[in-house]
């Protein structure tokens, strides 16, 4: 009794024990399958993957987008009546004697052939020329080993107005050459001022929305920048701050930045605005998409009042236009093509496909000639994708590269770098591209569709760069249905082919029908494709009165009677009241027909007032006809250089 007793003593101790460390007799029994019951009843969301976490957006650089973001607050208001600015020259243009020469007309003709339209206060003359902006040798040669060949439109017209010092609004597509065109004049601007001393910030600062933006524009700096031994520094987010504070510290004539990383700069003393006398807003309607609104406007208002301002936009919208009115002085508008159109060196050409692979062998089937005509850019829209995608393409002998937003900085660097260097002649993208600046790619493809039609532009941008053809190709299903009418208008605009099968597509979205049957079009569509034309003949202010009659006896009244609507009863009435007094044309009786005719009513003005609108003249900017353009212009002045 005596052991039997201890024996459960003990056991009632182990239990004890065993409770306090919480381990449970009731699941050491379990078995495999008991044990995952329970669990499954404990925990009855278990496994099940939430569709919404496993999402990700992205913003429309391919950039996911995180539920945290650094918020980056904007410069406080600066006080410029306190600072004593040093003056600085800002004109430094001498017009070329063959260009001042040019009459008013032939300035026309020249911006007509250009395809570009100017507005503003005595804009200079155009060139055709890099002999007229009146480099020097060395800058002259730099240009030539770029393998530049003549100024691209808004080089030609735009140069000349940076070099005169005024403020300036371009709106250019894509792969226009707008980059250089700010760049060489600001090498100018800062040949002409006093070395940096320690302590002093940039000359010239250039504002992007993106870090492929900013470094794409850096290389072009830097490159022309070796001329004059300029150094050139680039600040981005997500690239080392250390290393940049101390590149600016060093001293750096230009800096290219993103807004975000040029606020944390000056914040931290690193550098700072006041020798600013040269400022430029590229792509400014995608920093204002991005929210860097009150960012752009401090530094902006960081800058002395008196700066040069260079803004530069593929569209512009209500609110780049209030930035430009706040933040300009007199400036020139040079707008090349339509604002917002597709580069029209680039040939468009859309597949619409089934679903299903029919993307895949369609790219098979063509993949190689792509590649033998020059590098080639494969846009799609998700991770997911372009990894499986790119992972098909290895597994069938392609030498490609992958990039997409998830990729670090230095990952994305390595990656443009060896395709810039032809390592490999595929590059499967899942961003948008903007600042993607590679000569050598020849062919885009959009195998999936953008995700609107403004970053469709910029991806089909990456191709035809400064006045070079390009193709590029869009590949579009079924599920693309919302997406074709933007492409058909987009194709219209660009003075590209029109598939029927795109139309017949575009056709299924609703509203694209209405707006198409009712006279709605897109840009320049003047009335191609469905819409609604007014009959020949009808109402025609050329047509004589004969000829009225003519076509009235011809005419058959609606065999719906005249009360099916307003028009047909008026036409049956005066219809009927001409037939009644209409005599065949005499040479002796004519003047007394047309009496008659004219009596009836005018049947001509009757149709002429009905069927044609009354043409209205546009009110927009006005062209260089209209304002007023002379060989009046600022004073020739030498241009100096420190290095004299």
């Amino acid at each position: 009794k005596e052991i039997v007793a201890d024996t459960k003593e003990r056991i009632i101790t182990v239990e004890e024990k065993l409770k306090e460390k919480g381990t449970r007799d009731d699941i050491d029994n379990e078995d495999v399958q008991e044990s995952y019951f329970r669990y499954m009843e404990e925990n009855p969301n278990a496994g099940v993957v939430n569709e919404e976490e496993d999402i990700i957006d992205y913003d429309s650089d391919g950039n996911p987008i995180l539920e945290r973001k650094k918020v980056i607050d904007p410069l406080p208001p600066l006080d410029h009546s306190t600072i004593e600015y040093q003056p600085f020259e800002r004109n430094f243009y001498a017009p070329h004697e063959e260009i001042e020469s040019l009459s008013d007309d032939q300035v026309d003709e020249l911006r007509r052939k250009l395809g570009i339209k100017v507005s503003g206060l005595s804009p200079p003359h155009p060139v055709s020329s890099f002999a007229h902006f009146g480099f020097d040798d060395s800058l002259l040669s730099a240009v030539r080993k770029s393998e530049y060949t003549q100024p691209t439109p808004i080089q030609a017209q735009g140069i000349p107005v940076a070099l005169s010092g005024r403020d300036m609004i371009g709106i250019a597509k894509t792969g226009s050459g707008k980059t250089a065109a700010f760049i060489w004049p600001l090498l100018i601007h800062i040949m002409d001022q006093r070395e940096l001393q320690k302590g002093d910030g940039p000359i010239g600062v250039i504002l992007a929305p993106t870090r492929e933006l900013s470094q794409q524009i850096y290389h072009e700096a830097k490159k022309f920048g070796k001329v004059y031994n300029i150094n050139v520094v680039c600040a981005y987010g997500g690239g080392s701050m250390w290393e940049q504070s101390k590149a600016c510290q060093e001293g750096a004539e230009i800096i290219v930045a993103t807004p975000g990383r040029l606020i944390d700069l000056v914040k931290k003393k690193v550098t700072n605005l006041q020798r600013v006398t040269y400022l430029v807003f590229d792509e400014a309607d995608r920093m204002f998409d991005m929210g860097f609104e009150p960012q752009v406007r401090s530094i902006a208002n960081h800058v002395r009042p008196d700066r040069q301002t260079l803004l530069f936009s593929a569209t512009f919208r209500k609110r780049v236009e209030k930035l430009a009115r706040d933040i300009l002085a007199d400036p020139i508008r040079v707008v090349q093509g339509e604002v917002g159109e597709a580069n029209e060196d680039v040939t468009q050409i859309v597949e619409v496909l089934p679903l299903g692979p029919a993307k895949w062998t369609w790219l098979m089937r063509r993949l190689v000639a792509f590649t033998s005509e020059g590098s080639v850019l494969i846009f799609v829209t998700r991770k997911a994708n372009s990894e499986e995608l790119a992972a098909n393409l290895r597994a069938k002998d392609f030498e490609l590269g992958l990039m997409h937003g998830d990729m670090s900085q230095v990952e994305r660097n390595e990656i443009i770098s060896a395709f810039k260097k032809k390592e490999f002649s595929i590059l499967v993208y899942l961003l948008t591209a903007r600042g993607l600046d590679i000569p050598h790619i020849k062919t885009v493809i959009n195998y999936d569709v953008a995700r609107d039609i403004d970053t469709h532009t910029h991806r089909i941008g990456r191709t035809g760069r400064a006045g070079t053809k390009g193709h590029a190709y869009t590949l579009v299903t079924e599920k693309d249905k919302e997406f074709a009418p933007h492409l058909v208008r987009n194709l219209e605009g660009a003075n590209q082919h029109v598939p029927p099968s795109l139309l017949d597509l575009a056709q299924k979205c609703p509203w694209f029908k209405t707006n198409r049957y009712k006279g709605g079009k897109g840009k320049i569509m003047a009335g191609r494709g469905l819409g609604c034309k007014e009959r020949p003949g009808l109402g025609s202010e050329n047509s004589t009165k004969v000829q009225d009659a003519m076509i009235l006896s011809s005419f058959r009244p609606s065999t719906a009677g005249p009360q099916s609507d307003r028009l047909s009863a008026m036409k049956s009435a005066f219809y009927s009241q001409f037939r009644g007094s209409f005599v065949s044309a005499q040479e002796q009786d004519k003047s007394a027909s047309e009496e008659n005719y004219a009596a009836a009513g005018g049947a001509s003005q009757l149709n002429t007032a009905i069927m044609q609108p009354q043409m209205i003249q546009p009110s927009g900017i006005g062209g260089a006809s209209r304002m007023g353009l002379g060989s009046d212009g600022p004073p020739k002045k030498k241009k100096k250089s420190r290095w004299d």
